[in-house]
């Protein structure tokens, strides 16, 4: 088993442990592999070890990783982009990315509904919360949630699916876990209210534990996977 194999076993054992612990089966949490500055090899052996979900932060990375694996063959993978999405590049997500995690305002999401392929179903989009309110983060205040979801939900070329948000960085389990329940009361919310929406993406490497004993249904764990990262060469 090589490293890549070996670390996603671990993961997934973590997932499963965190799950039962709080009486969910691990099949609620899916874990979406963060595969941003990584080559494509190291993409390959997590498929090769049955991962199928990838998340990229860089758009023009990803989209040349989708198109590699499209030219391998290879199917059945799902695309998350998960970074901060600028206009210019809102074409690019919505042609080749299978979700969006981080829409934040309309003109975003308008942009990548027009722009979505009438070929392709319409793009799994989560509404970003900046839940730490951060300066440095985007997303929006939870006090503008219904509003943006309501116009969201208008939107041909996009699904609306759920929330996202990157917490800041909290050392203890008690302040993690108050921070995702947050999230998961607005989540529980949201979904009474719209259909298509079944998706937290919530919980990375350090705080994944909390996040799924809150109510998280999709981790984000990208260097417990494929290890330290060099953006030199993003």
């Amino acid at each position: 088993m090589n490293d890549i194999a070996h670390n996603l076993a671990q993961v997934r054992d973590k997932i499963s442990a965190a799950a039962a612990r709080c009486g969910r089966a691990s099949e609620e949490v899916t874990l979406l592999a963060v595969s941003k500055t990584k080559p494509a090899s190291a993409v390959a052996e997590a498929i090769d070890a049955g991962q199928r979900a990838f998340g990229e932060n860089y758009v023009q990375e990803g989209v040349e990783k989708i198109q590699h694996f499209q030219q391998a063959g290879v199917s059945g993978l799902e695309w998350h982009f998960i970074g901060p999405l600028q206009s210019n590049k809102s074409r690019l997500v919505a042609e080749h990315f299978d979700w969006c995690h981080t829409v934040d305002r309309l003109r975003i999401a308008s942009r990548l509904s027009e722009q979505r392929p009438a070929t392709r179903a319409p793009l799994n989009v989560l509404i970003q919360i900046n839940i730490s309110d951060e300066q440095s983060k985007s997303g929006i205040a939870l006090s503008e949630l219904d509003e943006l979801a309501a116009q969201l939900a208008e939107l041909p070329g996009i699904c609306l699916r759920g929330l996202m948000a990157i917490p800041a960085p909290e050392a203890e389990y008690e302040r993690q876990f108050a921070v995702a329940r947050q999230m998961a009361v607005a989540f529980e919310a949201l979904k009474t209210r719209y259909s298509t929406v079944d998706t937290l993406s919530l919980g990375m490497t350090d705080d994944m534990c909390a996040a799924i004993a809150a109510g998280s249904t999709m981790v984000r764990i990208g260097t417990a996977i494929f290890g330290a990262r060099d953006y030199t060469k993003k």
